[in-house]
């Protein structure tokens, strides 16, 4: 069989990148792409670029995810990930996480060591327990800067606190969305996706968005490709938005296309709440697509024919209806 054109993309979070942040998110994302890529190169899996490359950016302290995840509304770290392998459709998943390194890791031992595919909480914990997995504190200090921070917008509300839509609208800065993910494509043909968060800021305990849910944030599928979400979990949960995308490209449609088409739904279905969304895709000849309504997104990809990867904080806008 003659070899694939091997590629991997990635992506740090959609939202609103400040300026003083954006180069280490574009560093971030450029080394995660390097690290999956590495893999790729030398025969190795979709599936163990994908997860080299989230684990990299959860141990960064950059984005939402891992180290430096958000806090919920009681100061506390829920982490959630999941992995699919498209060859083979077997996917894990995990969520509520308080303190393991890289929760994409626990995510591979649930897929490969379980009957199961998505696993929270203390059962979960357990599992890491059991294959040793490493511990880390996930609370950076900068995450704590922002948690402060949002307390205290939401308490300029003084007897009614706003909507917190209405908040994120007026502070994006500090509702940054910075779930991490990557999809890849290798030289044996095979696609695979894992997608990694810390969650929405000042989420309700207990709270689950798309990344760990197969099909919304993550989904990959060698009949057609891989997408990763990043964004409003719950819009991608609505609109199962990674497996619209692969549907799409098992329509025909090009990686960019469906990543742009299923943007576009977002904006036609999801007027009427803050909407903001990145979607990153591949497809089986390694044609890869990114777009976002968002203000930013910040992702990375490279490929056989590039040395060095190729990082930017803006994709394909598709600009929200009004």
């Amino acid at each position: 069989m003659k070899a694939k054109r091997h590629t991997i993309v990635v992506h740090g979070g959609a939202g609103t990148w400040e300026p003083k942040l954006s180069k280490h998110g574009l560093d971030g994302v450029k080394k995660a792409a390097k690290t999956g890529f590495e893999i790729l190169a030398q025969d190795g899996t979709a599936l163990d670029s994908v997860i080299e490359a989230v684990a990299c950016m959860e141990d960064s302290g950059v984005f939402n995810a891992g180290y430096g995840s958000s806090l919920n509304i009681l100061r506390l770290v829920e982490m959630e990930a999941s992995i699919m392998d498209g060859r083979t459709l077997k996917a894990g998943a995990v969520g509520l996480l308080r303190d393991i390194r890289n929760p994409v890791r626990l995510a591979r031992i649930v897929m490969e060591k379980t009957d199961h595919v998505f696993l929270v909480g203390q059962g979960a914990e357990r599992l890491a327990a059991i294959y040793h997995l490493e511990r880390r504190e996930p609370i950076s200090e900068r995450r704590l800067r922002h948690y402060e921070e949002q307390i205290r917008i939401l308490n300029e509300g003084k007897a009614q606190l706003p909507k917190l839509a209405a908040l994120i609208k007026k502070h994006p800065e500090v509702f940054k969305l910075g779930t991490v993910g990557a999809v890849a494509l290798d030289k044996a043909g095979d696609v695979a996706a894992a997608t990694s968060t810390g969650g929405f800021p000042l989420k309700l305990p207990g709270r689950i968005g798309d990344s760990p849910l197969i099909g919304c944030g993550t989904y990959a599928d060698n009949q057609c490709g891989a997408c990763s979400a990043t964004g409003v979990g719950e819009i991608a949960i609505k609109l199962v938005l990674a497996k619209t995308v692969c549907n799409l490209l098992n329509e025909g449609k090009t990686a960019q296309d469906a990543a742009e088409i299923a943007i576009d739904l977002v904006n036609q279905r999801m007027t009427d709440t803050y909407n903001s969304m990145g979607l990153i895709s591949i497809d089986m000849s390694g044609g890869i697509g990114a777009a976002h309504n968002s203000s930013n997104l910040c992702w990375a990809y490279i490929e056989a024919t590039k040395k060095e990867p190729v990082t930017s904080l803006n994709a394909k806008f598709m600009k929200p209806r009004s």
